[in-house]
């Protein structure tokens, strides 16, 4: 029985009702040490047409889960550059062409037992062989891995995925009626084919290849000065709000014109929207102004996939089902495994890459939409394609999981086949200092602590995610892991057990509060002091256990009386030394003049990462 909602707003209660529900859920999971995404999916269930209660709108759920697409894939290109694809193109486009067609044989296999037809089985195969965006991003970022060698390799494969089914989903309407199904062509691209003078399969590729060709070009030849030269011109209006809109209109303007009028996916659309907007300086504060939205539309994806799953094809079609679930993640996993060591990298790499790809998601059932409406694959195809689709993202988190566990470090071949020179693999052999400082982030903050701590002589162990700052600190010999300051891999390798000081210079109190809660569990001797942007991140922090507390706008405040009442002897705007904390250890003013969209210096509190 469907819940009649008063007033007809479709699209505010399948947000309100995707949202409220996934976070219920989705804290339940956490609750249950569960990946939170299961509670996602399971709200898309809830809420979904094949099980009873209020139904939510399964189109505009969709619509809106590509929102989520285009802002992952934007926030990835933002970290991205032309030379970091380049780096991995030999391991990236071989690998995950011949990935593709090693799951395709696989799907076509399974299909042909079921009676299905060849085009069927292409089809059904094609749809198992490609990963979900969001699903690899959000596995890929939480581990901070994005920026590594292995994650630069996984976005690269992603890409070239991206590609072929863009490719897949132009051609499939022409080749329907070879396929099994019922051909159609677009008007237009039907009387170009004929002006050409060459057969519709090859006509069609051509254009395709015309349109991808000519959106790559005008994004790196104009949109490579256009997209910085206008972020720099309206930071320079003094409006935040005016700043954070140029952002989205880029993000979603591009990816929406690139699938409009190139015929690429929203997907690849953003990401080079990113990755031209990465030229500018403030590509860092562009992407903390998407972080939010980004995250809440990604949640949306998870909702939206549950949506389509109909839990009465598990008791239907179980060994169908169990097929399917293994071709992606066994079947998919291994030849990835396989194809990354043929290229002689590590076997971390390898594991990493393959449990990235043991998951299908969003081009899997548009391929599955499609290929019904032209009467190709039996209506059976999409429900098993979804059940393996959401029985793979609940593993997903587990394999990584089990991979971070079980995979030991491995030195680098002595001549791979497309060296890159990347920073922060966390395969780095534990350290030996003992009775040390562990400094996590080295910002703005954490940069000044760490410069003081060295000058004492103090041994200090830097715990960083960005690759320059990891890069700078590795070539002034300093010991440095990355990772995320919550990571209990990371806490292992630093000998947090053993440490004498937990230094938090991150910003983000809830970043920040995982680590205290870690340092607490590891060594309850441990001195903790913690960077705090707020007043609730004081109360925050200091319910976790943190010994000191330094609040930016208190450190601000007592400057300004300082200067206010005495001006200091050193000479105006450079700041005063304070006392120390402890004996060994230096306290730190924790402010910074930050020039501000508007180009304007301005002393503030320090944002992002130390």
């Amino acid at each position: 029985m469907e819940v009649a909602l008063p007033h007809d707003t479709p699209l505010i209660s399948t947000i309100v009702a995707g949202i409220v529900l996934a976070f219920v859920l989705g804290a339940l999971a956490h609750r249950m040490r569960l990946p939170p995404i299961v509670g996602y999916l399971l709200a898309g269930v809830v809420i979904g047409p094949f099980t009873p209660g209020f139904v939510a709108d399964q189109k505009l759920a969709n619509e809106l889960a590509e929102l989520g697409v285009i802002l992952l894939m934007f926030g990835v290109g933002l970290h991205f550059s032309l030379k970091d694809l380049l780096a991995v193109r030999a391991v990236a486009a071989p690998g995950a062409l011949a990935q593709i067609a090693s799951a395709t044989l696989l799907g076509m296999a399974l299909a042909w037992a079921m009676g299905w037809s060849w085009g069927a089985g292409l089809v059904f195969g094609l749809a198992l062989s490609v990963a979900s965006t969001v699903v690899l991003l959000k596995a890929l970022q939480e581990r901070r891995l994005v920026e590594t060698e292995r994650g630069r390799i996984a976005v690269g494969w992603l890409i070239v995925e991206d590609i072929v089914m863009v490719v897949t989903l132009v051609l499939l309407p022409p080749l329907a009626g070879l396929l099994g199904g019922v051909a159609t062509r677009n008007p237009d691209d039907s009387q170009l084919i004929a002006w050409l003078g060459v057969g519709p399969v090859w006509g069609t590729l051509a254009i395709v290849a015309v349109k991808i060709t000519s959106f790559v070009a005008l994004m790196l030849i104009v949109g490579r000065r256009v997209a910085p030269a206008i972020l720099n011109y309206v930071a320079h209006s003094g409006s935040r709000e005016l700043f954070r809109l140029a952002v989205l209109a880029m993000a979603l303007g591009v990816a929406f014109g690139a699938s409009t009028l190139f015929g690429v996916s929203f997907a690849l659309g953003a990401f080079f929207a990113g990755m031209v907007m990465a030229e500018s300086p403030l590509s860092t504060q562009a992407t903390r102004d998407t972080l939010p939205l980004r995250d809440a539309f990604a949640v949306l994806f998870f909702v939206s996939v549950g949506m389509l799953f109909n839990p009465a094809v598990l008791a239907q079609h179980p060994f169908a089902v169990l097929c399917v679930f293994l071709i992606i993640v066994v079947g998919k996993s291994a030849a990835a495994y396989m194809i990354v060591r043929a290229f002689r990298y590590p076997k971390s790499v390898a594991l990493t890459i393959s449990a990235s790809l043991a998951q299908i998601g969003e081009f899997s059932f548009i391929l599955m939409v499609l290929g019904a409406q032209l009467a190709i694959v039996p209506p059976l195809a999409r429900d098993l394609v979804v059940a393996g689709a959401i029985l793979s993202i609940l593993v997903n988190p587990f394999l990584f999981l089990a991979v971070s566990r079980f995979a030991q470090p491995d030195p680098q071949p002595a001549e791979p086949a497309e060296p890159v020179a990347v920073p922060g693999a966390v395969d780095e052999a534990p350290t030996s200092l003992v009775d040390h400082v562990i400094l996590v982030g080295y910002g703005r903050v954490g940069s000044r602590v760490g410069q003081a701590l060295r000058a004492g002589g103090t041994p200090l162990l830097v715990v960083e995610d960005e690759p320059s700052a990891v890069r700078d600190l590795k070539a002034q010999g300093v010991d440095v892991y990355v990772g995320g300051a919550s990571d209990r891999e990371v806490a292992k390798r630093t000998n947090l057990a053993a440490a004498r000081c937990v230094i938090s210079a991150i910003s983000d109190p809830y970043e920040a509060g995982a680590l205290i809660e870690q340092a607490r569990a590891l060594n309850k001797n441990v001195r903790v002091l913690a960077r705090a942007s707020s007043p609730e991140a004081v109360t925050h922090l200091r319910h976790l256990g943190a010994d000191v507390i330094v609040f930016s706008d208190d450190e601000i405040a007592r400057r300004l009386i300082q200067e206010a009442l005495g001006p200091a002897e050193a000479g105006r705007g450079e700041p005063s030394d304070a006392p120390p904390v402890a004996p060994a250890l230096p306290r730190v003013e924790a402010f910074a003049l930050d020039a501000g969209p508007a180009g304007a210096p301005r002393l503030a509190p320090t944002e992002g990462r130390g």
